[in-house]
């Protein structure tokens, strides 16, 4: 069975008209998550990278597990207030409204390559604040890289646009 099968749609959730793809289903299934991993680790094992940076929560869970395969550190890009030590923020516009992002200011060192990992890009505004703050502490972005990408909402093409390299393992276009 595909990825994409075992991620599972939710219509009208958390709004009318929204077809929310839940990842959980993908995660739960052994052979899914495992898949998953073994795919990404497939095509990063040959790079040189340094750190994983993980944006939270959901790519925590594939960030950890494709980190150990690699060899590679883990870094975490957290929501404001969870990181205990000096931290570097980025800020970033949502639909209705702003947030924010943080890393450890000694994560990353200068000329360092960092994969960046999430499990989904939709308007790509989170991935962009990640890219911002790596791109802050002078980390070479070798590719940002999702589960799922929802290419309808644009999150990908923002990306590129801001020249980086996306790489997903499924899509949801229109659907």
């Amino acid at each position: 069975m595909s990825i994409k099968s075992k991620i599972r749609t939710i219509k009208n959730y958390p709004i009318d008209g929204v077809m929310f793809r839940d990842i959980t289903t993908l995660f739960e299934d052994p052979e899914g998550l495992r898949d998953s991993i073994n795919k990404l680790s497939e095509r990063y094992k040959d790079l040189k990278i340094d750190k994983i940076a993980a944006i939270e929560a959901r790519g925590f869970i594939l960030g950890a597990p494709l980190a150990y395969i690699l060899n590679v550190g883990l870094i975490l890009i957290r929501k404001p207030g969870k990181l205990p030590a000096k931290t570097i923020s980025q800020d970033y516009d949502l639909e209705y409204g702003s947030d924010q992002i943080e890393i450890h200011s000694d994560a990353i060192r200068a000329g360092e390559k960092v994969l960046i990992v999430d499990d989904l890009i939709a308007t790509g505004g989170t991935a962009e604040a990640a890219v911002k703050i790596v791109e802050k502490m002078e980390g070479q972005i070798v590719e940002c890289c999702f589960i799922i990408d929802l290419p309808d909402i644009g999150g990908r093409a923002r990306l590129e646009g801001i020249g980086q390299k996306v790489f997903t393992l499924c899509e949801f276009e229109g659907e």
